[in-house]
């Protein structure tokens, strides 16, 4: 037979492509092509291909050898198409059953000796494969733990090439070789950090515990030395673990970026906190050939941390408003766009001033008023008017301290923990027969409709800060869900004059 096909899988963000490789010999000079828009890594698989079939035992053809990946208007990205290439050529040329190869996907990328090399991004390439019928997946050796998470298809983990080619049913004696493990680097089990750690700041915990409870979003500013990181370190800890879908979607991410993943999902939420140079590119994600995610993707159903973050760019910090609003990202370059998850929660942590001390009663500040409203200016309105918990967290003396200590005040995360998967059940018994889950979601049209609109009595505190251009109507809204929190924390029907004063306070700044 001279022509020959099988399939792989070509991904878009987390989303897959079926892609079909065709193989055809025909007469003519010995030649390798390979057609279908392939970026310069796929494009060199001719070469690894080539010397991983001869290495392996089983040669390709020495005639005019053509490889089409179709859909041809496509981009094919990476190294992750050289088994099914290989594949496709040894079924052309009749060493490889044609039916058997017809019916798997094939996804690994071939060393020279014949082996066969993990690729990233295999858990979403297999979740693709079983969505679009097939049942039948070959994967690196090094990454059937992660395949086998995928329910409903059956995964085939091969060692090389040839192990590839006898597991179809070709006429070849089996050979001893080893697995090439992967070079991802394993996470060691992260332990977290306790808020049972942090004496004394009982609002501020407080105000945590909300933003664990719904999902809402923090802002710190405060003196150097204040525990605006170390609060914002232990945010993590009050956080259940993941959902099913969750867990599934936040694996999915870390196996995309490269991270080993083994036979287990994550279930704990992801913790981000990339450094004040980071670029645009390195936050929202991007690249000028393949398109990578960055940190907002990896903080999926977590919590990205930008400490010192009026040190970050104005333009990067910007490139934040969007996501928080929609919960997806989705980056365009000439090659094409890929479009990512991004519902993380966001807590920044920054000085009042370039000095850190304006408002310290303990320091002088050294800035001239025109400074610090530079220095204030870097988190542009916009994306301060999406956070909904403003805390201004002040430098605790060494009494008030020891005065926490002394009354043994600190709660620890298990016991602040249950709090908020208790008030998430609430919340969730609520939305019950909505798309949301968490009080921060919720759209302010359906909070504000008439079965559900709060009194105006309840609701005095935020009308009154409205109409005097305290907040915005988008800062009305998220103060109207964070009431709901509150509610649901105290285990109360529906948010009263108390709570609806409480998120107000919230969201226009208190001292903590």
């Amino acid at each position: 037979m001279t022509l020959a096909r099988t399939f792989a899988i070509a991904l878009d963000g987390l989303r897959g492509h079926v892609v079909e490789v065709e193989a055809d010999i025909s007469a003519g000079l010995p030649a390798f092509v390979l057609i279908g828009l392939p970026d310069t890594a796929l494009g060199e698989s001719r070469k690894r291909v080539g010397a991983a079939a001869v290495n392996a035992g089983c040669p390709l053809t020495q005639k005019k050898l053509t490889v089409n990946l179709s859909p041809a208007a496509l981009p094919k990205q990476g190294s992750g198409f050289d088994l099914a290439i290989a594949i496709a050529a040894l079924s052309a040329a009749g060493t490889v059953p044609a039916d058997s190869a017809a019916r798997a996907v094939h996804i690994g990328e071939l060393g020279l000796d014949g082996r066969l090399r993990p690729v990233p991004g295999v858990l979403p390439a297999v979740l693709a494969a079983r969505d679009a019928g097939f049942s039948r997946v070959f994967v690196p050796a090094a990454c059937a733990d992660e395949a086998g998470l995928v329910e409903g298809i059956e995964v085939v983990g091969v060692t090389g090439l040839r192990a590839t080619a006898i597991a179809h049913g070709a006429d070849l004696d089996p050979i001893d070789e080893d697995a090439v493990s992967s070079v991802a680097t394993e996470q060691d089990a992260i332990v977290e950090p306790d808020l049972a750690d942090v004496a004394g700041n009982d609002e501020a915990v407080e105000a945590l515990v909300a933003a664990a409870a719904g999902g809402h979003h923090v802002s710190m500013v405060g003196p150097p030395g204040a525990g605006k990181t170390m609060l914002a370190k232990r945010l993590p800890s009050l956080l259940p673990d993941l959902s099913d879908a969750a867990a599934l979607e936040a694996t999915c991410i870390r196996s995309l970026t490269g991270l080993r993943v083994g036979s287990d999902l994550v279930r704990r939420p992801p913790f981000e906190a990339p450094h004040h140079t980071a670029s645009a590119a390195a936050l929202v994600g991007g690249g000028s050939g393949r398109i990578t995610p960055g940190a907002i993707v990896r903080a999926t159903h977590g919590v990205l941390f930008l400490d010192e973050a009026a040190e970050f760019p104005p333009s990067v910090l910007d490139s934040l408003r969007q996501p928080l609003e929609n919960g997806t990202i989705t980056i365009h370059r000439a090659r094409g766009a890929a479009t990512f998850p991004a519902r993380f929660q966001l807590v920044l942590a920054s000085n009042p001033c370039p000095c850190g001390h304006w408002g310290s009663p303990d320091a002088e500040c050294t800035c001239t008023p025109m400074a610090r409203r530079r220095y204030q200016a870097r988190m542009s309105g916009p994306l301060i008017d999406r956070v909904d918990i403003r805390l201004s967290v002040r430098r605790l003396g060494l009494a008030a301290v020891r005065g926490a200590l002394a009354r043994g005040e600190g709660r620890t995360s298990s016991e602040l923990r249950s709090r908020v998967a208790a008030a998430r059940e609430r919340t969730a018994e609520r939305l019950r027969g909505t798309e949301w889950t968490r009080s921060a979601e919720v759209a302010g049209s359906w909070l504000r409709a008439p079965e559900r609109r709060l009194s105006a009595v309840v609701t005095a505190p935020i009308d009154r800060a409205l109409e005097r251009g305290m907040i915005t109507m988008r800062g009305y809204d998220r103060a109207l869900r964070l009431a709901w929190t509150l509610a649901d924390l105290d285990d109360a029907a529906s948010p009263d004059v108390d709570h609806v004063g409480r998120a107000l306070f919230l969201r226009r700044g208190m001292p903590a």
